[in-house]
C-alpha cells in the first residue's frame, strides 16, 4: 500500500495527511521538503519551479527593500519572506507568502502567535499562527491560478487585512494592493500618478519597471 506521493524526487507527501493539524506537524518536523507547498481548505499544493530570476527574484528583493526601510526606521513590527509559515486555522490555511508583514499590535493583542521551534532555545520560532497584516504574491508561471483566484479567497477569509499581487512576467507591471471588505478584498483605486493607497502602512505606494536589452525586469 502506498505511504506517500513523490514529486520528480523533490518532494515527498505522506498520504496520511488529512488534516491542517497534522500537516502543520509535518511542516514543522525535518521531513519537510524545502520547496513550496500550502495547504489550501483540505488541499496540499505543490510548486517546484524554479524561481526566475528577474520576474520573481529581483521583483521580491525590491519590495523588500522598500517595505523593509519603513518598517525599521518607523518600529512597525516585523518583515518576513520565503519560508515563513503562516498558518490560520479558522480559514484552515497553512501557506508560504513571499512576502509577510507583522505589525507589533498583531503580536502584542495576541491576533498572531509566534509558534516556537520543538525543542528550540527562547526566542526561537517557525511559524505565526493567525492573520498577519499584510501579505504579498509575486506571480510566476505555475501559480498564476493559485496567487489570482484561489489565495485572495483564502486570505480573505483568514481575516488579512491587505494582499498585494505583483507580476512582472508580461510587457505591463502589474501592482495591485487590496483591502480587506466584507465581501472579500477590493482593489485599492491607483491616483493620477499611479500610486494607491495601503492601509496598513498610511502611505502610498507605486511599482516601476523597465526592460533591460536581454528582457530582463529592471524595477
Amino acid at each position: 500500500m502506498a505511504t506517500s506521493i513523490r514529486f520528480e524526487e523533490q518532494v515527498e507527501i505522506p498520504l496520511a495527511l488529512r488534516t491542517l493539524a497534522e500537516f502543520r506537524a509535518w511542516a514543522a518536523s525535518d521531513a519537510f521538503p524545502e520547496h513550496g507547498r500550502d495547504y489550501l481548505s483540505g488541499s496540499i499544493e505543490v510548486d517546484i519551479s524554479p524561481e526566475d530570476l528577474f520576474c520573481h527574484g529581483a521583483l521580491k528583493v525590491e519590495v523588500i527593500r522598500v517595505l523593509s526601510q519603513r518598517v525599521k526606521s518607523q518600529g512597525l513590527g516585523h518583515l518576513f519572506t520565503d519560508r515563513t509559515r503562516v498558518s490560520v486555522p479558522a480559514a484552515e490555511l497553512s501557506v508560504e507568502p513571499n512576502v509577510v508583514f507583522l505589525s507589533a499590535e498583531a503580536r502584542s493583542s495576541g491576533r498572531v502567535r509566534l509558534v516556537p521551534k520543538e525543542g528550540g532555545r527562547p526566542g526561537r520560532y517557525v511559524e505565526l499562527e493567525g492573520p498577519p497584516d499584510l501579505v504579498v504574491e509575486i506571480v510566476s508561471d505555475a501559480s498564476v491560478t493559485k496567487d489570482t483566484r484561489r489565495l485572495p479567497g483564502a486570505y480573505a477569509r483568514a481575516g488579512i487585512r491587505e494582499f498585494w499581487l505583483a507580476d512582472a512576467r508580461g510587457p505591463d507591471l502589474v501592482f495591485r494592493i487590496h483591502h480587506l471588505a466584507e465581501s472579500g478584498y477590493a482593489p485599492a483605486a491607483p491616483d493620477a500618478e499611479g500610486f494607491q493607497r495601503s492601509a496598513v502602512f498610511g502611505a502610498l505606494f507605486r511599482l516601476d519597471g523597465r526592460r533591460d536589452e536581454q528582457g530582463g525586469c529592471l524595477i
